[in-house]
């Protein structure tokens, strides 16, 4: 399991210039208006070698200041019970508040490893200023700036030093299947359905489940593990912002699964969360198949099921080239095909293409669809290869590859999808110099 970092503290002290500093990515929206921060709240670092994942916190927040105080309290709870570092962010520019106080109070007393950091630091006068964070009693003070990054190297480096190191778990070379979905849908019920045991406790409180466990599992000639984010969880902690939650939960189920079940409700539809979640599974490149459950409680047509995959896929897009089943946990429906739709994901996600076949199927096609000339240039690919990754990525080779726009990168993995079978995969279309 990876480890996960986060970021903490009140609206505007740069969390997400931070985060965004840290993924070396512009995902987070920063602007200065209390709260803008959404569901771009997830990435990946890497520093010395150590990867792990960095929650952007702020992303959950909405309401008005005095929500804020309660939203935060919520946020900070989360974090001490989800994460492994927790990087605690103060404005220096506007010395320690009242708020600052609390949340500070909040993190002595969870015994976790908590990195105090004075952003906005980029002067000598603020460096001074900053000695006045000594007091919320957390330690040493990380004085940086989010915006230009300086100070953030010697950040990293300790932030690094006080990462747990990573158990190697057991490298059974299965196929991790993992169900994920918000809380309710039904996950638990659907695993307990296929092991046969009540080893996962259901009830209908949402948020009952607890860690990531790998459970190994033989069915009908199948050998594989399920990834679940099973275990009890503490009754008091349910009143809180489950949305963040389940997304910080599902963090860890996805990244160490190779097949993400995304279970959704039928009653309930495909919801933002839902897609939250589903952007996690394509930012982390796992295959995916959607089971929308409780379908044994829906009125239905002959029309019903073509209708519910169109709109489900019309909400993925692009990434519609899918599998979409109907079940019920309940009455044992479609339960087996799940896992048998996971396990043909399973395979096509590790398939490969000869160079030949790939170069026979494709330059014909660019050829009577090249890339649009840009400026009077004309853009011709010559030649294009799989990469040696772990999951299906494709290089097309250009006399210019920097004027090969998104559309046409799309079109190129469309036809990949229509001639290859990739479907529930993620693949990624790379143009290089040749």
């Amino acid at each position: 399991m990876s480890n996960i970092v986060a970021i903490v503290g009140r609206p505007n002290v740069g969390k997400s210039t931070l985060f965004n500093r840290l993924t070396e990515k512009r995902e987070a929206i920063v602007d200065s208006i209390a709260g803008v921060t959404r569901d771009r709240i997830y990435g990946r670092a890497e520093w010395t070698g150590r990867e792990f994942s960095i929650i952007d916190t702020g992303g959950y927040i909405t309401g008005s200041e005095d929500i804020f105080e309660g939203e935060i309290r919520k946020q900070v709870e989360i974090a001490v019970e989800e994460a492994q570092v927790i990087l605690f962010v103060v404005d220096a520019e506007l010395g320690v508040t009242g708020m600052d106080k609390e949340v500070a109070a909040l993190l002595r007393k969870s015994r976790k490893k908590v990195l105090l950091v004075a952003n906005k630091v980029d002067n000598a006068m603020r460096q001074t200023m900053s000695a006045e964070f000594y007091t919320l009693g957390l330690g040493e003070i990380y004085n940086i700036s989010a915006i230009n990054g300086s100070g953030t190297g010697e950040l990293l480096d300790d932030l690094v030093k006080a990462l747990p190191e990573e158990e190697d778990e057991e490298e059974l070379d299965l196929p991790r299947i993992a169900v994920i979905g918000r809380p309710n849908v039904g996950k638990s019920s659907f695993i307990n359905t296929l092991t046969g045991e009540e080893r996962n406790i259901v009830t209908d409180i949402a948020g009952t489940t607890r860690d990531a466990i790998n459970t190994r599992y033989k069915l009908y000639g199948k050998d594989f593990l399920l990834v679940d984010t099973a275990g009890l969880r503490k009754k008091t902690k349910v009143h809180e912002n489950l949305e963040f939650y389940s997304v910080m939960r599902s963090v860890r189920a996805i990244e160490s699964a190779d097949v993400c079940l995304l279970m959704i409700d039928a009653d309930r539809g495909f919801e933002g969360q839902d897609l939250s979640i589903f952007s996690l599974v394509e930012k982390n490149r796992k295959g995916v198949v959607v089971l929308v459950n409780k379908w044994d409680l829906i009125e239905k047509d002959t029309q019903t099921a073509d209708k519910f995959r169109k709109y489900i896929l019309k909400k993925l897009e692009p990434f519609t080239d899918l599998p979409v089943l109907f079940i019920s946990v309940l009455n044992k429906q479609r339960i087996f095909q799940a896992i048998e739709e996971a396990m043909r994901v399973y395979e096509r996600r590790k398939s490969k293409v000869s160079t030949s076949k790939l170069n026979d199927i494709m330059l014909p096609i660019i050829e009577s669809n090249p890339p649009p000339a840009i400026k009077g240039k004309y853009i011709k690919i010559k030649f294009c290869t799989q990469l040696p990754t772990t999951t299906p990525a494709f290089a097309f080779f250009a006399n210019l590859p920097q004027y090969v726009k998104e559309p046409y990168k799309r079109f190129l993995e469309n036809k990949l999808r229509e001639n290859f079978d990739f479907k529930g995969v993620p693949v990624q279309v790379y143009l290089r110099k040749k």
